[in-house]
């Protein structure tokens, strides 16, 4: 979801020019998911009984990221729906539920879609990134708050790497998805732990 939504988001926190003087000048640079150490995770209360969860396992960003100039940045995370979550083992009604017309409704709207638009950050490692959540056809902004964990070289490849963990909040009503709320909670708690590579073809 806005979910997903975090990683992007991750990404454009790292345009801050305090987080490297060395990269001040540089052109936009490519990143890709570490999709092996990547966990986008939605969970809500239900029933005041236990919090459960989905996990969103197939999206696609376009991380371009320029230190120098951040509005020269791109962040743009697009989600597959359809088969593309996990909650579980042995969960083929609760899967079939969610691709439904009562929740995400896949056969019309088998995509989400997050574009970052801005953040702030006081210090270069800690910040809020806000962005835009297109779910269901309905469009609106999504914060999260950021922790830049990494940025430098792979403690085990050596090549150049970035950490981010970012949490935030969205009531999934105002994308028209308010099933069974408030008795399953209207109010998504997002969590996001990424790694971040160079993509192929840059240094």
């Amino acid at each position: 979801m806005k979910i997903a939504f975090a990683a992007a988001s991750l990404a454009t926190f790292l345009t801050a020019p305090v987080l490297g003087a060395a990269a001040a000048f540089a052109e936009p640079v490519a990143y890709d998911f570490d999709k092996s150490h990547t966990t986008i995770r939605a969970s809500w209360d239900h029933l005041g009984m236990s919090r459960q969860s989905i996990h969103f396992t197939d999206y696609e960003g376009v991380l371009l990221l320029d230190l120098e100039e951040p509005s020269n940045s791109t962040v743009d995370v697009t989600f597959n729906l359809s088969g593309g979550f996990w909650v579980g083992a042995d969960q083929d009604n609760f899967e079939a539920h969610l691709e439904s017309g009562d929740l995400f409704d896949t056969a019309q709207f088998p995509t989400a879609r997050f574009v970052a638009t801005s953040f702030e950050t006081e210090d270069g490692e800690t910040g809020t990134m806000t962005g835009d959540l297109t779910l269901l056809g309905q469009t609106h902004p999504v914060s999260l708050d950021v922790t830049l964990n990494h940025n430098g070289p792979h403690p085990m490849s050596g090549d150049q790497a970035l950490g981010f963990s970012a949490t935030g909040t969205l009531t999934r009503s105002a994308w028209g998805l308010g099933y069974a709320a408030p008795n399953v909670s209207d109010e998504i708690e997002l969590v996001i732990e990424t790694e971040l590579s160079l993509a192929n073809g840059d240094e």
